[in-house]
């Protein structure tokens, strides 16, 4: 889930960041990804102003990273949000086993489509962030 939310760094939208990461059979990653424009297309001056208006040209973090393997090769994909109704349609399409997100989307039928395809849909919220301070194990401490 960190090196999703790494991925979403890279993501041009001033408005909205998403990252994804795919894992194989093995656990080795296979792609990240994050969401944004199609590859080599500049957005025009003003582009990023009007979030509705640009909505409908973002291509989905989930998009971007089912583009980085074939059907079958991804067990594992760990996305910031949970996917909007399309994007976990494709998810189900590639055969991904297992979706972890951190951030809830209400609006998705995720949880429908996870449970008609046997898909384990989890939310993990709890992971290593960057910045955080690790917890200190109270045996490490010492007294003076």
């Amino acid at each position: 889930m960190a090196l999703a939310h790494v991925a979403s760094l890279r993501s041009e939208d001033p408005f909205r960041k998403v990252g994804a990461v795919a894992l194989d059979w093995e656990n080795r990653v296979i792609g990240t990804a994050y969401n944004g424009l199609a590859p080599k297309f500049d957005a025009p001056p003003g582009f990023w102003d009007d979030r509705e208006r640009r909505r409908k040209f973002m291509l989905h973090a989930e998009v971007n990273l089912c583009s980085l393997f074939r059907r079958g090769e991804a067990r594992l994909v760990a996305v910031t949000t949970k996917p909007c109704t399309s994007c976990m349609q494709m998810l189900c399409a590639y055969g991904i086993c297992e979706i972890h997100y951190d951030e809830d989307y209400p609006d998705s039928d995720a949880d429908d489509l996870a449970a008609l395809y046997g898909i384990r849909l989890e939310r993990i919220s709890d992971f290593p962030r960057a910045g955080a301070t690790p917890p200190v194990e109270p045996h490490l401490l010492v007294s003076s």
